[in-house]
Formats: structure tokens, sequence, C-alpha cells
């Protein structure tokens, strides 16, 4: 069998630390084109990866020996460029958040549904060991009821390991839409989702306090409600300013508590009324575009749902669910009021 032909549109941080290593380390990928606007960084990922480069996306969509694309770029173009290439017959792993509207997501998901070809959010945090444990967990019963949760995603922000620095798109309000909600809290967002079920009520205190020259949020606290009647917050931020920032999340049920991510030792912990405690090692969270990256296992999914025509994990149906609750935090940010996930998001 011949190998998945793969493309990459967009050559920076993300690309570089895990789509493209990623890609290459797959035994049944063939790298062949990398696309980015400023032709150095294309060439340079070309010459290391054996790949064509192009600073035209549409110069690789055209070549028919591609059979999929990851969309690597600024927040505004996702949708664009993912339709596009959906439209051209391309399978498309989309990174996060996958739009920047509602409208937009719909279009997404209609035009997979349209040329009957795959399409996959990159929501990594589904696939961290920690998380698929206390997946586990909680639905064996093992918790009981689950009351409430904190979860946190906070660093000092894009301009640590973004390839433009201060001056990335990242900050950009016409580019990025969103900030560090899009950056972070879109990951945690789909976290709990995961977790505890879909969430019905948003409430949002948002900021934009932490960041020079910035358009864009960069600190925020949201309430969330679930279906099941959990209530927690969902903290993302680039005002953390020291140490290495926050990727926990802790989980308070009826029978004991989960804690993910929050120890420096232990990835997940189990905590139970009756005083027995399970501490489990099951290897570090990756970091999101940040250096140090080890295996995501976000591409390896995405590889192998196209080669054995599998639904991906994070379809463009639950990358959808986890934008509306960005969108409701953002509606509640400016109405004052607690948002119905039921009800129409107005944010575009």
């Amino acid at each position: 069998m011949s190998k998945l032909k793969v493309a990459i549109i967009g050559c920076g941080s993300i690309a570089k630390h895990r789509h493209l290593p990623e890609y290459h380390a797959n035994n049944e990928v063939e790298l062949v084109a990398v696309v980015d606007i400023v032709a150095d960084r294309a060439e340079e990922a070309a010459k290391q990866y054996g790949a064509k480069a192009f600073t035209d996306y549409r110069q690789a969509l055209d070549l028919v020996e591609v059979d999929a694309i990851s969309v690597c770029l600024p927040n505004y173009l996702h949708a664009p460029v993912t339709i596009e290439a959906l439209n051209k017959g391309k399978h498309v792993l989309c990174e996060k958040p996958m739009a920047t509207s509602e409208k937009e997501a719909t279009e997404m998901i209609e035009a997979a549904k349209a040329n009957d070809k795959k399409l996959m959010i990159a929501h990594n945090q589904r696939f961290v060991a920690s998380h698929q444990k206390a997946k586990e967990i909680i639905d064996s019963g093992k918790l009981g009821r689950i009351f409430s949760f904190r979860t946190t995603f906070g660093h000092q922000g894009p301009e640590g390991w973004s390839v433009d620095g201060k001056t990335s798109w990242f900050f950009d309000k016409d580019k990025a839409f969103v900030g560090a909600m899009g950056d972070l809290g879109v990951h945690k967002a789909d976290l709990i989702r995961y977790l505890l079920g879909e969430v019905t009520e948003v409430g949002a205190f948002i900021e934009s306090n932490a960041k020079e020259n910035s358009t864009v949020d960069d600190n925020a606290v949201c309430i969330l409600r679930t279906k099941n009647g959990a209530v927690g917050t969902m903290a993302a931020s680039w005002a953390y300013t020291t140490g290495d920032g926050d990727n926990s999340t802790i989980i308070y049920g009826e029978n004991g508590t989960l804690r993910l991510e929050a120890d420096p030792s232990y990835s997940l912990i189990e905590e139970y009324r009756n005083g027995h405690v399970i501490n489990h090692q099951l290897g570090k969270i990756q970091t999101n575009e940040e250096g140090g990256q080890f295996n995501s296992h976000v591409i390896d999914h995405f590889v192998n749902c196209i080669i054995e025509d599998k639904e991906p994990f994070i379809t463009g149906e639950e990358g959808k669910k986890s934008l509306n609750v960005i969108l409701a935090a953002l509606e509640a940010q400016d109405t004052k009021r607690i948002i119905q996930l039921t009800e129409k998001v107005s944010v575009v």
C-alpha cells in the first residue's frame, strides 16, 4: 500500500513542534508539500523533511497526489482554507479553534460531508494519558456523582514560543479573533465536555489586561454548568508570569477527588473519602505550541482514521461544540449575563 501523502499549510511553531515531526515519524506518511507565506520558513521545512515548498497554499491543494492536509494557520484562515481543501478532495486536520464563528464551523462540517472526507480538529488534551484515565474512572461510577470542577490553562503567553514573538498574529484580533480563550480556553472547554458531558450554561469575566500592543483577550475566568448539573470554573490566561504555567484540572465527586496534572510527581491522583489515595505516573502532559514536544497522538490518530476509514475522535461536530462554549463565554462577557448553550450564539 502506498503511503498517505500529506501537505502542511503554515510552518509556524505548532507545525514545527507537532505536525511536521509527528507526520515524519509515522511510517504510513510521506510529507510532500509545506506552505508558508514566509518563503524562508517554507524552504527550511521542505529541506528538513524532503518536501516541496510553496508560498501559496492553493499550489499545494492543486497537487493531485496530496491526500490530506494540516491547517496550521492563523485562526481567521482555518475555515476558508479547510473548506477549499475539502472541496479539492483532501482530508483535513485543522488546528483549534476550528473557526471564528458557529456559521463557519457549520460550513466546514457540511463541506466534509459533501465531499465524503475526514475533518478532524486538533484538540490534543483528549489524548493525554491522565485525562483518558480520569474519563475511565468517571464513567465507571467510582467517583460517584460529579459535583464540581476547576480547569486551568495558563502560561506567560505566545511571545515566548511563537515564531514571530511579540509581533505574532496571536495578538491581532483581525487574525486571531480571540486570544487566550482561543489558544488555551478552547482546549479546556473540550476537555470538560470530554470528561463530564455537554456544557449547558456559561458565565464569564474576560479581560485584556496583561499584554501590551494586543487587541485580544489575555486573561479569563469562566463559570460552566454541565448537563448533569456539575458546576465549575475554567481559566485561560497569558498572565501567569512565572514558572511553567498551569495545565491542571480538579474533579470533585461524591466519593472523592481527581487531580489531573496538578502535582509535579504524579499526573493523576485519586483521593477518596475513606482515605484511600492512588497515585498514577502516566507521563508528562504534552505541551501545546511550546517546545519539548513529544508524540501528541493527534497526527497518528488522524492518519489511522484515513487509512482505516474511521470517524475521528474529535470530529468537526465535536470541535464546533467546544468552540460554542468559547463563543458563549464571549457573549456572556459582552452582555453581562449567563448564556445558555441552547440559545443561538450571536458572536461572529
